[in-house]
């Protein structure tokens, strides 16, 4: 009897997960609104003293980050590879970071990379270009900026985390945040830095990597904007808005218009 409740309780989850029903989507919806208050609770307190509100909220908001780590593991068909994924392991710290938070307060800001995850699922990825004309118009737009946005946010908790105790110039997050900025465009202010090997090091990575999604983001809002239309000859996927003939075969395409310039 315990066997088979728990295949149903497992097959109700993935269906959650999974499934293409309305309530299902609107999970997923859900999951995705709740990562961003998420962030953006981190970032909120970052500015304010401790308080047993704020403690409250992040047991609140580790156990929910349990529960859904709980429940993924549940409906995956094979559990252990999940460990072999970075999203796994950044929700484990997310979650330790929240339920005992001086085992590394800025974990909290790896949660974004299920954001990101979930984002990049292939489902959510057709239920976005079905419901929003407007993510079906700048999807590479979209990415790049989350793709950005997720480097900034991972690097500022990598720099909080490893110069708090040692950096005067390192106080909050805010502190990190502007560091990883004037790093990441080059523009280095001066008035803070990270002392030693490990600081410079950070700092090289930062500029390399941060510097790369920067211009792939300028050269997203430059290029011409792209549909996703599959051809029926030769099945490219990408054209331009306008485009009447496929620039690979020549074969003639009738994009959908919305009547949008």
């Amino acid at each position: 009897m315990a066997a088979v409740n728990h295949t149903s309780l497992r097959s109700r989850v993935r269906r959650l997960y999974e499934g293409t029903t309305p309530s299902a989507v609107g999970f997923r919806y859900a999951l995705l609104a709740f990562d961003v208050v998420t962030i953006l609770f981190i970032i909120g307190t970052s500015f304010l003293h401790p308080s047993e509100i704020i403690e409250t909220f992040d047991l609140l908001f580790g156990a929910m980050i349990l529960a859904d780590f709980s429940a993924r593991l549940l409906a995956h068909r094979h559990p252990l590879r999940k460990f072999g994924r970075l999203s796994t392991w950044a929700d484990m710290v997310a979650i330790v970071s929240f339920l005992a938070p001086l085992a590394g307060e800025a974990g909290g800001f790896l949660r974004i990379l299920r954001t990101l995850g979930l984002l990049r699922d292939y489902q959510m990825l057709a239920r976005l270009r079905m419901d929003s004309s407007f993510f079906r118009r700048n999807e590479e737009v979209i990415f790049a900026v989350t793709n950005l946005a997720v480097f900034i946010f991972v690097m500022t908790g990598i720099v909080y985390e490893t110069q708090k105790f040692r950096n005067d110039q390192i106080r909050n997050y805010a502190d990190a945040l502007y560091f990883t900025v004037t790093a990441l465009t080059t523009t280095g202010f001066g008035d803070i830095t990270l002392p030693g090997t490990i600081g410079r090091l950070i700092t090289v990575v930062i500029m390399i990597f941060g510097v790369t999604l920067f211009f792939n983001l300028a050269r997203a809002l430059l290029s011409p904007n792209k549909v996703r239309f599959p051809c029926p000859t030769c099945g490219l996927q990408r054209h331009e808005s306008d485009a009447v003939h496929c620039k690979a075969c020549g074969a003639v395409l009738n994009i959908p218009d919305e009547g949008l310039a």
